[in-house]
């Protein structure tokens, strides 16, 4: 699924492209499965006239501060993706649906035209992810219940170091856990651990100080790396795992 560094490629993509912008048109798919909690008319009329002012992200959710609430949230799940026509940003390498393809794509769930004439979706082919209409994200769930983020909250090593020897259970699960670190998925944890030279199911209590400052430094920097390089998965070092990781 899409993790912190393809997520924070979308909110830049949009703050560098839509900021200051007013939706002018809207549509928003009739799929309750992700359209959480509102109907299509409902959201569009929320938000349609409205000026886009800001785009945040907490581990892999994002969503837009509009001029006025409520603001449009967004809950990636398994395969969702920002595109922004005319605009590269890099996706999830599973997710992502074709240059050729139609626009808006038949996978849109959430499609938004601005007073320029630019034109930006949310799409989602497994139709796991959330889309939501929220007065205030960051109060409710998932948002208000996710841990320190893993960009912009670094953990400092004896903080890390006491939480961990309060967890008996495998150190993957927990990075896992987005309530302990939010952010990281299985293809970060990966790497992180191999990074560390750390097996995925040792107990997180058993970890040492120096094994702790190493996860600490690990997680900074693949977190860090992989968002400098935009989620560009070509750009990633050759030495990471990530390059062998998806085959048979």
């Amino acid at each position: 699924m899409p993790e912190l560094p393809e997520v924070e490629a979308a909110r830049r993509a949009i703050e560098e492209n839509c900021l200051g912008k007013r939706i002018k048109n809207s549509t928003v798919a009739d799929d309750p499965k992700v359209i959480d909690g509102v109907s299509p008319s409902d959201f569009e009329a929320s938000i349609v006239g409205k000026r886009i002012v800001a785009a945040h992200r907490k581990g892999k959710n994002m969503w837009l501060q509009l001029d006025s609430p409520p603001f449009p949230s967004f809950q990636f799940g398994m395969t969702g993706a920002v595109y922004i026509k005319g605009v590269a940003i890099t996706k999830y390498k599973r997710s992502a649906v074709k240059d050729t393809d139609e626009w808006p794509s038949k996978y849109s769930k959430f499609f938004v035209e601005l007073d320029d004439g630019l034109e930006f979706s949310f799409t989602d082919k497994r139709r796991f992810a959330k889309v939501r209409l929220l007065d205030d994200p960051v109060s409710v769930p998932p948002i208000s219940e996710l841990g320190p983020d893993a960009l912009l909250e670094p953990m400092a090593v004896d903080e890390f170091c006491n939480l961990l020897s309060k967890k008996k259970i495998g150190i993957k699960a927990l990075l896992l856990d987005q309530s302990f670190i939010s952010g990281i998925g299985n293809w970060m944890a990966d790497e992180i651990l191999y990074q560390a030279r750390i097996h995925p199911q040792q107990s997180a209590s058993s970890m040492s100080k120096e094994n702790c400052s190493t996860l600490v430094k690990c997680i900074n920097e693949v977190t860090n790396s992989a968002v400098g390089f935009d989620a560009d998965s070509l750009c990633f070092p050759v030495e990471w795992l990530f390059h062998f990781r998806w085959g048979d």
